[in-house]
């Protein structure tokens, strides 16, 4: 009977301390957010949070803003195009975006999500704004008419990449390479007051804008100037982002 008894208060005691193990291993962190580092040279600021929803399955979505602004390494490209008109127009034109980008991704590595290389579905909206004084010559002397609209385009792509920890929470989220492709539409609009001879001279330099595979149609007036664009949109995704998993 005591052998019984002392099984029996060996047994209890064990599960007691199984048990209390069990609540002591807290479920892996599921959550994780994270700032693009390589976007801030771009004078961007990206922000990801990312979920895992299954062992090797992760959803997440990225927030990116750029305040109006020159456009970053504008010096850069003014010494690769060496021209002095071309590097007025760039002095002037201010660009800023705003993009929201869903994603599903799919982790390939044996320890499950947010570790090793994967490959990510993702869409992208995006809203790009642009402000530049458009020259055109008339009769000889060059003139400007304040330009300024928005560009919102829809794209999807896909996301190669390799995720892995730094050391505690802390992540490092490599994006190699992320292609995307879509439509983009817009306008640019710009009022000032023209005579007859100076919108005859800004229709003149607006036929000979050329932008590949995109429709473009504009209209002058009296009272200024507006131009519609419609077209494919294609771009890149990639970087390098520090993550803090919660």
């Amino acid at each position: 009977m005591k052998k019984i008894t002392l099984l029996l208060f060996v047994s209890l005691c064990t599960t007691a301390l199984l048990a209390q193990k069990e609540k002591k291993e807290p479920s892996p962190a599921k959550n994780m957010v994270k700032l693009n580092l390589t976007a801030l040279a771009f004078k961007n600021i990206s922000l990801q949070y990312e979920r895992a929803v299954a062992k090797k399955v992760t959803v997440a979505g990225t927030f990116r803003y750029m305040p109006t602004g020159s456009i970053p390494f504008k010096s850069t490209f003014i010494t690769i195009a060496d021209d002095p008109d071309t590097e007025r127009q760039l002095n002037n034109l201010k660009v800023g975006n705003i993009a929201f980008m869903p994603e599903v991704r799919f982790y390939f590595s044996k320890k499950g999500a947010y570790r090793g290389f994967y490959l990510g579905l993702f869409g992208s909206l995006a809203r790009y704004s642009a402000e530049v004084p458009f020259e055109y010559d008339d009769a000889g002397i060059t003139k400007t008419i304040p330009m300024s609209g928005n560009i919102t385009t829809i794209t999807g792509g896909l996301m190669i990449g390799s995720q892995f920890r730094l050391g505690g929470p802390v992540y490092l989220d490599w994006w190699i390479l992320g292609p995307n492709y879509g439509t983009s539409s817009g306008n640019l609009s710009g009022k000032k007051s023209m005579s007859p001879s100076e919108q005859q001279s800004l229709r003149d330099e607006l036929a000979d804008v050329d932008i590949p595979m995109t429709k473009f149609t504009y209209t002058v007036d009296a009272n200024g100037a507006a131009m519609d664009i419609k077209g494919p949109w294609a771009g890149i995704r990639a970087g390098i982002n520090i993550g803090f998993r919660f």
